[in-house]
């Protein structure tokens, strides 16, 4: 496999509180990025501050290690402007968090003029997956346990589509 010479080197996950859904798609993420031989770096964030230095939510640690994919040793942090520098891509896990990115990043242009490095391209996370394109992946916070599970699905097919997007003939 070829790898696109536009394929990040590193891609940064966001969502709210970073205690569910960011967690989540870190690991699964560093997972399938590491079985499609893809050296990368990834991490998550939440465009909030509630769960800094927290472990994530106990119910997504519970669904996701059922998936075979261990988040227990994540500590959730919040989103900080280096993150724009320091990452290639940062995917937002819905619109209201892209929407947020997209603010933090306008005002690190607007106050720092002529950067010496690019800033983070920012995307919906689900932008590249022809099953969930466009389509938010839900909070499970306040949900139930099919919630989590209906995360993971979400995630882990996401995931692919960004990989299979990287991917040359």
């Amino acid at each position: 496999m070829l790898i696109k010479a536009s394929a990040p080197s590193s891609v940064l996950l966001v969502c709210l509180g970073n205690i569910c859904r960011s967690p989540t798609a870190e690991e699964i993420f560093r997972q399938q990025t590491a079985i499609a031989g893809l050296d990368m770096k990834v991490d998550s964030a939440g465009t909030g501050d509630w769960h800094i230095g927290h472990s994530p939510d106990i119910r997504a640690q519970r669904h996701a290690k059922s998936n075979g994919y261990n988040i227990s040793k994540l500590i959730a942090r919040q989103v900080t402007n280096d993150d724009f520098t320091n990452f290639d891509l940062i995917l937002a896990m819905d619109a209201q968090n892209l929407t947020d990115l997209q603010l933090i990043k306008d005002s690190i242009e607007a106050s720092n003029g002529a950067l010496k490095k690019p800033l983070a391209r920012l995307a919906l996370f689900s932008e590249e997956d022809p099953t969930y394109s466009g389509d938010d992946v839900p909070d499970p916070y306040q949900g139930n346990a099919d919630d989590f599970e209906e995360v993971i699905r979400r995630i882990e097919s996401s995931s692919q589509a960004w990989i299979e997007s990287w991917k040359t003939s």
